[in-house]
This record gives structure tokens, sequence and C-alpha cells, in this order.
């Protein structure tokens, strides 16, 4: 099986047949996948593609990226192994964290202008 590809940026809407159909412009789809929300049952903007052979991928890499799809720019790349990702989940600040600003010690009162 050739390389597994990420594809992010996409639109919303986009179903997986239609995933299939643009990426096969590259060459044999084996398999394509939209992630879906589990919560909402939405997608979640991306998927994975993979395509007959190594070299159908790199084309697919080729094409794609950067690529406008529905009025959003593709991101198409090698998909990395879950353990590879980087750590945190990605997503906004935690409880308790700084966000900035003079936090003094105990009695600072400084005006904040």
């Amino acid at each position: 099986m050739a390389k597994k590809l990420y594809v992010g940026g996409l639109p919303y809407e986009t179903t997986e047949d239609e995933l299939r159909e643009l990426f096969s412009k590259a060459g044999n789809v084996a398999t394509a996948s939209i992630i879906m929300d589990r919560m909402t049952n939405r997608s979640r903007g991306f998927g994975f593609i993979e395509m007959a052979s190594d070299e159908e991928s790199d084309k697919a890499i080729e094409m794609f990226n950067g690529k406008d799809f529905g009025g959003r720019s593709l991101v198409v790349n090698e998909a990395r192994p879950m353990g590879e990702r980087r750590p945190g989940g990605g997503g906004g600040g935690g409880f308790g964290r700084d966000r900035g600003g003079d936090r003094g010690g105990f009695g600072s009162r400084r005006p904040r202008f």
C-alpha cells in the first residue's frame, strides 16, 4: 500500500465521494475518508487518502497541496503516525493559565494602564 496522505482545509460540506473523485485525477484512490466530529456528526475539515502507489501519492501532493478547493486552500502531505504528532491536542488555553500582563506578588496593586 502506498503512503497515507493527510488532506486538510476541506470545506465542511465535502463528502468522501467528492474527495475520492478529486484525488482520482492523480491516480487510483485506494481509500478516502473524512474525519467527523463525534458530538455534532459534522466534518472536521480534514481527512485521509491512500493512493494505489507511492508515485501516485507524490503526484497527488504535488497537484493538490496549496490548491483551492471549494473556496479553501488544501493542505496535502504525508500523514504522520499517531505517535509522531505534537503533544497537547491543540485548542485554546487551559484553566489557570497565565494570559500575560503584570500579575505582581502578594499585595501588588500597581495601576494597569
